[in-house]
């Protein structure tokens, strides 16, 4: 049987972890440190770093500030934000993460992918994906924190992140993002249909039903942000993770 990884993901804007609903309204919750310390006391699988700030304001991947987490992480970690080129991604891996995660690039500089699996291999690059509706369902893959459409649609733009080199694909619904609600499940379907790296379901997670439903639709790994730091409903910030009965029910 095959564990399936959970992965919880923090967001940094300014220095701080953030946290909100369709990539907006984003409020301080903490010290991303102090979060890392505790994930690592509950023996998280992994964990996805991304500085929503970083693209948005055109800012360099903060180094130091990647130093620091890692330093303190005893699990894997991924980070993405603000990365453009091949020498950031050298730097980050240098101060000890495992993966980058690429989303602005990917689109607007998709040889980053390619360089960098060419170094690192297929593992250590993942494509991140923003995936969002317009009035009429249509659904588009967007940059920028889900502001800018670049009119590319999801199922092609898999493929060709996968035919560049990306070892993984990180799936987020927008429209889901912060709801609870679950995953967009027929996305989920889409893509893992059309690609053969693994995808990881985010975006919308309420409880380990969505996980289940994510994974019994071809996920290969799901994410969570709000479930993990937030007690609900008052929506108090207190973080938690799956225990270890409901990780194994997990297993496929």
């Amino acid at each position: 049987m095959r564990r399936i990884r959970v992965i919880p993901t923090l967001l940094i804007q300014n220095g701080g972890l953030v946290k909100g609903k369709n990539f907006k309204n984003h409020q301080y919750v903490g010290d991303p440190i102090n979060s890392v310390r505790i994930f690592n006391e509950k023996e998280v699988d992994e964990l996805a770093i991304i500085d929503i700030s970083a693209t948005k304001q055109r800012k360099v991947p903060n180094i130091i500030q990647i130093a620091e987490i890692a330093s303190e992480a005893f699990m894997p970690l991924s980070y993405g934000g603000g990365i453009t080129n091949l020498e950031q991604a050298d730097q980050i891996f240098f101060n000890g993460i495992e993966k980058v995660i690429l989303n602005y690039s990917a689109v607007n500089n998709p040889v980053l992918i390619t360089q960098i699996a060419n170094k690192y291999g297929n593992q250590s690059v993942v494509a991140s994906m923003d995936v969002k509706k317009n009035w009429s369902g249509k659904t588009s893959v967007y940059t920028g924190c889900g502001n800018e459409n670049t009119k590319k649609n999801p199922v092609q733009f898999a493929r060709e992140c996968e035919s560049r080199g990306a070892g993984e694909i990180l799936l987020t619904s927008v429209d889901r993002e912060g709801t609870y609600m679950g995953y967009d499940i027929i996305l989920i379907r889409e893509i893992c249909n059309a690609v053969s790296v693994p995808v990881i379901a985010n975006g919308g997670a309420g409880g380990i039903n969505h996980f289940k439903e994510a994974i019994a639709n071809g996920a290969s790994a799901v994410a969570a942000g709000n479930m993990f730091i937030y007690q609900r409903p008052r929506n108090a910030v207190l973080i938690s993770y799956l225990n270890q009965q409901e990780i194994n029910s997990l297993r496929i």
